[in-house]
């Protein structure tokens, strides 16, 4: 497959995504010059500002990709999207998100990086009935960690991207060599994230244990602490 066609395949999904039908559903994307706005939150700030270092580039590539508009059904939609950053925290989230559902009104919220950006978006959208679709961050925090029901699921909320249980398959193919250690030394926050790593089921824990390894887990210690004292003394 050529770059081009690559290319051409995505721009062409994200047109179908933003002009659906389900979208339209404002006033103004009936307007005789209709505008489908996007939400966008990621932390371009705070201590997950790594996260979002490249926004800006591939923002403007995706304005340029759409600035002649998306066609659906003989008719040109303009696309607007409007970012906002997190700062890294999960309430600021929460109320950006919020300011762009029900004031900037938008039809559609997207979110990246870590559970503390996509989760509190992704409850907003449920809760205000707007389509949202979020990524990178592992599925089972995302799921889980906003109390999902895997019998249900979400109504308005929808989530790609790899699993815990990818990552853990690396770890034990990387450590199954002969003289490596069999004991590991678990360190997790105390937030979505790291609740979901240091999981007796989802985690770690059951796979380390099956695969003959000692899991050294001392608890959970507070985002953006800065003595790990007792910790590291446990791990000797």
């Amino acid at each position: 497959m050529t770059l081009a066609t690559t290319r051409r395949q995505v721009l062409g999904g994200l047109a179908t995504t933003v002009a659906s039908p389900a979208l339209l559903t404002s006033t103004r994307a009936y307007a005789a010059n209709p505008t489908i706005r996007v939400g966008h939150v990621s932390p371009r700030t705070g201590p997950l500002a790594g996260f979002a270092e490249a926004d800006e580039h591939v923002l403007a590539g995706i304005d340029a990709a759409f600035a002649d508009g998306v066609p659906n059904n003989g008719k040109s939609y303009g696309v607007e999207i409007i970012s906002k950053d997190s700062q890294s925290n999960p309430n600021r989230a929460a109320e950006v998100a919020a300011d762009l559902i029900l004031g900037e009104e938008v039809d559609l919220i997207v979110a990246a990086s870590t559970p503390d950006t996509t989760n509190p978006v992704a409850d907003q959208a449920e809760v205000n009935e707007v389509p949202c679709i979020t990524t990178d961050c592992p599925w089972q925090p995302y799921f889980f960690g906003r109390n999902g029901n895997p019998a249900e699921g979400f109504q308005y909320t929808y989530h790609f991207f790899w699993g815990l249980e990818d990552v853990i398959a690396n770890f034990l193919d990387l450590w199954g060599g002969s003289g490596v250690s069999r004991t590991v030394a678990g360190l997790f926050p105390n937030d979505a994230a790291g609740n979901a790593w240091g999981h007796p089921e989802l985690g770690f824990p059951k796979p380390l244990a099956e695969a003959g390894f000692t899991l050294v887990d001392p608890g959970r210690y507070q985002p953006l602490n800065d003595d790990f004292s007792n910790y590291i003394a446990a791990f000797k």
